[in-house]
């Protein structure tokens, strides 16, 4: 009876683990960077979860809810959730691969298990190849890393042109990013993108693209050169193509597939 309660109590603690996070703010070369810590005494290495443009560390809430057995942090990316204040002007994706380094510093981590989605599959990507000794392995979901071209910088000039009409640049952009089977067996997931995305100006959206999607260079180079465990994820309707030379697990949906399929990602992490 005595162990029941005793797993009982881990259980229950490990379940409401999101709730007894503990912020700091850490400050990096780009600025002070919204963290929160989820420790649990454990041998077992950390996990840290980045997020992807127009959202922030809650993405990741369904994901550790069921994430057990080790301490867990995440972040809010720059200019997103709690991290808007005191931020570079003129920040690019390398900096965000050595503010993850900064962070770790910080918080004394020595080596860590590392997950992202999108912008911060990008982030880890290139942080992991400067510093292969720092990971213990990667998770890249739905991972950008072909430039951009010229047709698709053309296309986020239109569609920055929309930003005044942000109800509508929010239901498109929902659109774009989610699978349609996803959508349309889920409404609230609009709802899931227009939270934190409400807490972007129009001027952070445009500056976060930019750097984020616009001007990051081909990271096909990176992945050949890897040193790092690493598997990727994809939705099957996402925009992004299968990353070369890693094993990638296709999903269904789109683009966000922290929020469309939490327990595939799960899978991926325990794979990990």
């Amino acid at each position: 009876m005595k162990y029941f309660i005793i797993i009982m109590i881990l259980s229950f603690s490990t379940m409401n683990n999101i709730s007894l996070a503990k912020q700091h703010f850490i400050a990096t070369k780009i600025g002070k960077i919204s963290t929160y810590i989820y420790e649990i005494p454990s041998a077992e290495t950390p996990i840290i979860f980045l997020h992807g443009v127009y959202f922030d560390h809650h993405l990741w809430d369904k994901v550790i809810r069921k994430t057990e057995g080790r301490t867990i942090i995440t972040i809010d990316m720059p200019l997103h959730g709690e991290s808007r204040n005191n931020i570079k002007t003129d920040w690019t994706l390398e900096d965000c691969g050595d503010m993850l380094i900064e962070i770790l510093d910080s918080l004394n981590i020595t080596k860590v298990m590392a997950v992202g989605h999108s912008w911060g599959s990008m982030t880890i990507l290139r942080a992991a190849s400067k510093h292969p000794e720092r990971f213990a392995s990667i998770g890249l979901c739905n991972m950008p890393f072909q430039a951009a071209s010229k047709k698709q910088k053309a296309t986020f000039g239109l569609q920055h042109a929309m930003l005044t009409f942000r109800k509508f640049y929010t239901k498109q952009a929902a659109k774009a990013l989610f699978g349609k089977t996803s959508l349309k067996e889920n409404h609230s997931l609009i709802n899931e993108l227009k939270r934190p995305m409400d807490l972007l100006t129009n001027k952070q959206i445009k500056q976060t693209d930019k750097a984020v999607i616009v001007n990051a260079d081909n990271a096909t180079e990176l992945i050949n050169n890897l040193k790092v465990k690493a598997i990727a994820l994809k939705g099957e309707e996402d925009y992004v193509p299968v990353p070369p030379n890693i094993e990638t697990i296709v999903v269904g949906g789109g683009h966000i597939s922290p929020l469309e399929r939490p327990d595939e990602v799960l899978t991926l992490i325990k794979n990990l």
